[in-house]
């Protein structure tokens, strides 16, 4: 019996959410982006790998090299 409240709840919700518009601020969202941000260096993953690092003859996570044919 309470499933039938929960999924009439959930389909409430549901679409008000499908159906709501939040009043935008366009000068202050034009604003923003307009600003030079200088603290993008926040958002470059220092952990990446780098394209220069990629060598064809290092050996992988199970050791194997790739110049060497892997055999069972």
């Amino acid at each position: 019996m309470g499933r039938g409240r929960q999924k009439a709840k959930h389909t409430k919700v549901a679409r008000e959410l499908k159906y709501f518009t939040p009043d935008t601020n366009l000068s202050a969202l034009e604003r923003e982006l307009a600003a030079k941000n200088e603290g993008d260096d926040l958002y470059v993953d220092k952990w990446a790998d780098d394209e220069e690092d990629d060598d064809a003859d290092e050996a992988d996570a199970f050791g194997y090299s790739a110049e060497a044919p892997r055999t069972a």
